[in-house]
């Protein structure tokens, strides 16, 4: 009698858990199913037959409503309809458009029309940047700063038309890149990513930022955006809406991952690249450098990013070791590291980057959020001390 294998094709652990592939590479990064790569062929992975025999026979059993309820809110399952983008066949879509396409030619601004469903608008630079933020603030408080200032006294949104939104939601963008890179310095700098490039004295840059704005400009329901919609659901300004999306983006395990990859970069500076991620993985850290649940086969961004760089040899190594030592390919945080490391950017430059772009990306669920006149309101299982019911 033939032994059931104990690794499993993706193809058979799906049709065993009766999901969609995402759920599968959910399950994956929540720790409920183990994953290796196919010794055969790298790229694809194959999955532990009892964690999966396991999840089946949880998902055949009657679900009650509280239990879909609750499950439908974790990473990975879907939330919210939404037309803005999607991850799908391990490409990155923007309205139904290719992002790593869009990226070979198009602007932040061309995005931007294209996902606000607008023409273009232009990210308007003030002389002088906002007044009311200390010269001694670092670029991420004076953005904080910035839109909790507009926060404060901007109308809501709700209620209010679509153009005027829009318009409203180029003058905050405007504030932002104020307040994160300070006065315009170049008039002639009439797209972001040139005002970056002028910003940081980088003349070779321009299209190396502006590929990289269009690639973050979006990312479907994650985290920042989901806390925006939440948001806008209540009718807050425009400013408060983008407000909570960099307030969430701050975090180590969203926009500010390309942090942890600059560490690990010092460390494999010190130790080599094999030493610094055995290192790692020892002490328990995630390497933020490599795999994302959506892009079971490599960050489609990732890819469209690394054309324009030549990877220093550091970087050349770390991604060789992390591939095989995880089993995944590098990601966009390890692209991000690799830009501004080759070109010589400010420590914090991929998170601004991050942040800038997306404020495109979280301004169009925001509209989209406001169409929907909806109020995002999950219900709480609760799971506290027993409660003294009434007779």
């Amino acid at each position: 009698m033939t032994k059931a294998p104990l690794w499993l094709p993706a193809a058979e652990a799906l049709e065993l858990m009766q999901v969609r592939p995402q759920t599968l590479y959910a399950s994956v990064s929540r720790g409920r199913v183990r994953a290796k790569p196919d010794a055969t062929d790298p790229r694809r992975s194959l999955y532990h037959r009892d964690d999966v025999q396991r999840i089946a026979a949880r998902t055949r059993g009657r679900r009650s409503s509280e239990t879909v309820a609750s499950e439908a809110i974790q990473w990975g399952e879907p939330v919210l309809p939404s037309a803005v983008s999607t991850v799908a066949d391990g490409r990155l879509w923007y309205r139904g458009q290719d992002a790593c396409e869009l990226a070979q030619h198009a602007t932040l601004e061309d995005i931007a029309g294209l996902l606000w469903e607008s023409v273009p608008p232009r990210f308007a630079a003030t002389s002088s940047g906002p007044a009311h933020i200390d010269k001694a603030a670092t670029p991420l408080q004076a953005g904080l700063l910035a839109l909790a200032a507009r926060a404060a006294t901007d109308p809501p949104s709700r209620g209010r038309s679509r153009s005027v939104l829009q318009a409203e939601a180029a003058d905050v963008i405007g504030t932002l890149a104020d307040a994160l890179l300070g006065p315009s310095i170049s008039p002639k700098a009439v797209h972001l990513h040139t005002r970056l490039a002028a910003a940081w004295r980088r003349p070779r840059a321009p299209d190396v930022l502006r590929r990289a704005l269009v690639l973050m400009a979006d990312h479907e329901l994650n985290a920042s955006t989901f806390a925006a919609r939440v948001t806008a659901s209540t009718g807050a300004s425009l400013a408060a809406c983008l407000l909570t999306g960099l307030s969430t983006l701050t975090g180590p395990l969203h926009g500010g991952a390309a942090a942890a990859v600059q560490a690990l970069m010092r460390s494999v500076s010190t130790l080599g690249s094999e030493a610094a991620v055995r290192e790692w993985l020892a002490h328990d850290r995630p390497l933020a450098a490599f795999g994302h649940p959506l892009y079971p086969a490599g960050d489609a961004r990732c890819a469209a990013l690394l054309e324009v760089i030549e990877l220093p040899p550091a970087f050349t190594e770390l991604r060789a070791t992390g591939e095989k030592l995880l089993g995944d390919a590098a990601n966009i945080d390890f692209a991000l590291a690799a830009m501004a490391a080759v070109h010589k950017l400010p420590a914090d430059a991929p998170l601004m980057l991050f942040a800038l772009a997306r404020t495109v990306g979280w301004t169009a669920h925001v509209l989209e959020q406001q169409a929907t006149g909806q109020l995002i309101r999950p219900r709480a299982r609760y799971t506290g001390p027993d409660i003294a019911r009434r007779t």
